[in-house]
This record gives C-alpha cells, sequence and structure tokens, in this order.
C-alpha cells in the first residue's frame, strides 16, 4: 500500500505523520514544490520512526511526480492557505490552477489513485478534480466535513463535559463559515440525544461557534490549522486503506441526493477501499434541506468562478 500527500506545508506534513505513525501503509512519499521542504520533512517524520515504532518507509522529493508511481491514494494538500480576513472564494483563482495540476500529474503515474481534496475552497476545489480528472465519482473525496465534524464534537464535549469521544455528530453542507450545517438534533451522547441535555440557547451557540471554528483558529494564529485538519485527512485515508467502512460527512459528488445535482458537497458516505460507497440518507427536516439548499447555492456561485478563469 501506498500513500502520497502533496504539499508539505503544516497540514499535509501533519497529515504525513499522522499516516506515519498509525502505519497506515509501506510507502508513504510526500511532494511539495519547494526546494527540499518535502524532503526535509521526510527525514523528520522518519527520524520518528524509532521513537513511535513505526515502520513506513517515507520519502520526499520536490516537483518530481516519478516518485509518487502507483499510490493507492493521493492527498491533495497544496495551495495557499487562508489567511486572516481572506475568504475561501478568494483563493478560487489561485488554488484552481495548482489543484487542476496537481491532479493531472498524479493521475499519469497513479492512474488507479482515489483522490482526497484538503486544498481551499475544498467544495469547489473537489468539484474542479471530478470535471478535471474524469475520474469515476467515488474515486474524489474532499476531506472538510471530517474535519467540520470533529470540530463540532470539540463544542459539544466543552458544553456537556464530556469525552469528544464518546460523542457522534456530523457537520453536513459546505466547508465554510456561512455554509455548513451542524446537524445537532442527530448528535449523541453515547446514545442519549445531546437536545436533551442542553437547553435551546447553548444548542444554538454550539452550532454557531462550530462554523466559524476555522475564522477563529486563523484569527488566533495568523493562518489556517494544521492539527485537526492533518488528522481529519488520515482519518479518512485511514477508512480506506483499511476498509473500514466508516460513516464520515464527506464532500463527494451529488447526482440527485439530498435534492441537488451537479455540486461536490458534504453529506454522511460510507467510505471503503474503493473511496466512499453510498451516500446515507439522514432525512433532513424542512429547516434542515432549506439550510442545506441555501448551502448549495452559495457553493454553486464559488463554482461559477471556475467558468471565468
Amino acid at each position: 500500500m501506498k500513500v502520497t500527500v502533496v504539499g508539505a506545508g503544516a497540514v499535509g506534513a501533519t497529515t504525513a505523520d499522522n499516516i506515519a505513525r498509525k502505519a497506515l501503509c509501506e510507502e508513504l512519499a510526500l511532494l511539495d514544490i519547494k526546494e527540499g521542504i518535502a524532503e526535509g520533512k521526510a527525514q523528520d517524520i522518519s527520524q520518528t520512526a524509532a521513537l513511535l515504532g513505526f515502520d513506513t518507509r517515507i520519502t520526499g522529493s520536490t516537483n518530481d511526480y516519478s516518485k509518487t508511481a502507483g499510490s493507492d491514494v493521493v492527498v491533495i494538500t497544496s495551495g495557499l492557505p487562508r489567511k486572516p480576513g481572506m475568504t475561501r472564494e478568494e483563493l478560487i483563482g489561485v488554488n484552481a490552477g495548482i489543484v487542476k495540476g496537481v491532479a493531472e500529474n498524479i493521475l499519469q503515474y497513479s492512474p488507479e489513485a482515489i483522490i482526497i481534496v484538503v486544498s481551499n475552497p475544498m467544495d469547489t476545489m473537489t468539484y474542479l478534480a471530478l470535471q478535471a480528472t474524469g475520474l469515476p465519482k467515488n474515486r474524489i473525496i474532499g476531506m472538510g466535513g471530517a474535519l467540520d465534524s470533529a470540530r463540532f464534537k470539540y463544542q459539544l464535549s466543552k458544553h456537556l463535559g464530556a469525552s469528544p469521544a464518546d460523542l457522534n455528530a456530523i457537520v453536513i453542507g459546505g466547508h465554510g463559515d456561512t455554509t455548513m450545517i451542524p446537524l445537532i438534533r442527530y448528535a449523541t451522547w453515547n446514545s442519549i440525544p445531546v437536545t436533551s441535555l442542553l437547553s435551546a440557547e447553548a444548542q444554538q451557540q454550539i452550532v454557531a461557534d462550530t462554523m466559524v471554528g476555522g475564522a477563529t483558529l486563523t484569527k488566533l494564529i495568523g493562518t489556517s490549522a494544521w492539527y485537526a485538519p492533518g488528522a481529519a485527512a488520515a482519518s479518512v485515508v485511514q477508512s480506506i486503506v483499511r476498509d473500514e467502512k466508516k460513516l464520515i460527512a464527506s464532500c463527494v459528488s451529488l447526482e440527485g441526493a439530498y435534492g441537488q445535482t451537479d455540486i461536490c458537497l458534504g453529506v454522511p458516505v460510507i467510505i471503503g477501499k474503493t473511496g466512499w460507497e453510498k451516500i446515507v440518507d439522514y432525512q433532513l427536516n424542512a429547516e434542515e434541506q432549506a439550510l442545506f439548499n441555501k448551502s448549495a447555492d452559495a457553493v454553486r456561485s464559488m463554482n461559477d468562478v471556475l467558468k471565468t478563469l
């Protein structure tokens, strides 16, 4: 099993580190356009092997896609990170060219790879990757929902005084501050609905804080977060390489599901060895469906920018 991570910045390197620590593959390739970055971080991670007890072979290279040949899974993290005050929409012009080029180069050497898109704006970049490569839809997965759901569980855990590991909660819709939809109606603490444990005000606060989770960190640290995004990307890789069939909110191509077509948007899906295998219908109520439709409209407006490039 071979996994490639394209982009050796903070998110890419953290993704690679998580993959190595969990021994998710025999070979891990790290690629970056900046001279020496991928090589250096590959060595740094490799030097933890004796301390952490993994045997994954890690190689780094500067823009040499031949080193990625034969990859089963490829994680694309490359692109500009979001800066304070910068919207995801503003990233489209620059990151679209990067993601398109990366996907096309990867497929020259790994035509059977499953591609996980992390680059922002993630929903639009996932849609672009699908359109540019022509791959079967199940082999293109946007990572955003896994991260947003983890942030949702974090907010719930603070209010409940609970372990995040005991919480089940999911975020659907776009991976953006105004487009994501934390489904608090479905959130549970070891099967107990959290709506029976929290006041209406607390529920509203949790949802609001979840939605600005990324922007909050950007303001605090001056750039996009990397620990949680890296762990989230690695969790999607894990469900694929171990064929875990986990239900993970992911940005995938919709062809009628949740009332939407010709769009990639976050919905609950089962992820296994062939990529995403099926969409799970959560039976949204009228309010939730309206929010989902509004989210789809916003993502479509970003996708329309691609037509002008």
